[in-house]
Order: C-alpha cells, then sequence, then structure tokens
C-alpha cells in the first residue's frame, strides 16, 4: 500500500532536547551526571510526567525519595528551558520538503502537557502539523498501543478512509517505531534526517529532486 502520510515525533527529530545540556552546568563529572540522569531523574521518570503527572507531584515524589539530592532534582523542571538546544535543522528540512510535495503532516510526541505550550510557542515548525497529539494531553505514552490508536482516529477525522499501512511514522527511539509497525503503520527508526529521508523516497513519497 502506497503511503501518504506521515507523522513526525517530535524529541530527536526536530527538536533538540537533552537533559545534559542543563546538567553539565551543575554536575561538572560525567560519571556523577551519567549516575543521577539514571538512577534520580531518570527518563522512566520523565515518562511519567509526559503521560499527565503534574510537574509539582513528580518532582515532590522524587525529592522524598532521594532528599539529598533536592536541589538538583528541582532544577529539572525549574530549568527545563535550558535543556533544549533549539531546532534540529536537518529534520526541519525534511518537514519542508513533505510539505512542499503536499504530504499530509501530524504529529506525535512524548512530552509533558505543562511544558509543551513552551516549545509550542519557541519554535514555529510544530505549528506546521494538521493535528498533534501530545502524550500529557491525552495521558497516555509511547509505545503504548492505545495513543497510536487515538493518532490513527485524528489523521481519520481529517483524511477519512485513510489505512494504516498509507501512515509513516518516523521516531528516534526504536521501541516507538517498533510499536507503529505493530500498528500496520510503516515505523521508520530516525538515525539522521539523511537515512529517513532515503527510507521516505524507499517508500514512495514525493520529496523533490
Amino acid at each position: 500500500m502506497q503511503p501518504k502520510v506521515v507523522v513526525f515525533d517530535f524529541g530527536g527529530v526536530l527538536i533538540d532536547w537533552n537533559p545534559d545540556y542543563l546538567y553539565r552546568k551543575l554536575i561538572a563529572d560525567p560519571h556523577e551526571r551519567r549516575r543521577f540522569l539514571t538512577e534520580v531523574c531518570s527518563m522512566e521518570w520523565v515518562i511519567r510526567q509526559d503521560g499527565g503527572q503534574s510537574l509539582a507531584s513528580g518532582t515532590e515524589e522524587l525529592v522524598a525519595r532521594f532528599p539529598h539530592e533536592e536541589a538538583r532534582i528541582r532544577a529539572f523542571y525549574d530549568r527545563w528551558e535550558e535543556m533544549i538546544g533549539g531546532v534540529i535543522a536537518e529534520g526541519v528540512q525534511l518537514v519542508d520538503k513533505l510539505e512542499a510535495a503536499g504530504v499530509p503532516l501530524f504529529g506525535l510526541t512524548n512530552w509533558s502537557n505543562e511544558t509543551f505550550p513552551y516549545a509550542w510557542e519557541h519554535f514555529a515548525v510544530l505549528r506546521r502539523f494538521r493535528d498533534v497529539v501530545v502524550s500529557g494531553r491525552v495521558k497516555l505514552v509511547k509505545p503504548d498501543p492505545r495513543i497510536y490508536a487515538e493518532t490513527f482516529s485524528r489523521i481519520e477525522r481529517h483524511l477519512p478512509g485513510t489505512a494504516p499501512g498509507e501512515i509513516v511514522f518516523i521516531d528516534d527511539n526504536p521501541k516507538n517505531a517498533a510499536a507503529a509497525a505493530a500498528a500496520g503503520w510503516h515505523g521508520l527508526h530516525h538515525t539522521s534526517a539523511e537515512a529517513t529521508e532515503t527510507k521516505l523516497r524507499a517508500l514512495g513519497l514525493p520529496l523533490g529532486d
């Protein structure tokens, strides 16, 4: 089935988000910084906020578990904007090419509902999609199959009759790409814009010369 719709993940594909950008300023030793971001402010913890838990609740929960790390923990969301390096130009160029070719574009992102408005306001590329599913708003996170079902329902609303096999999903997390494939989509693990563009062309999507 010929793909005709492309869904973009945001972090790591279009937006450069990395906790190291902040914590390099707070924890000089790279091994200690890695320990902190693995054992304290872990991605498992971040995902709970991405799934709808309030930043305040998540922070207090972690401070209660690691009271000696309180200042570093509170910095995570107090200074969250310092983790963003800006847009990823090569990813935006993919959006440009697909948009110019008339390909319908949608977004699906694991992102806290409380921090997403900052990104929406500051990065215009995010406002170029027909619809965006934000995990913190729907209280579901990738790779939960239900968030792909929610995204599919949004796509169908805009493009009635779209089949799962006509959708391509681009994500830098291989588990999330695999979950899209399990939903019947084309799941592309994004490692670079160049590699993703090659995969999109192989699927027959128009990206110009």
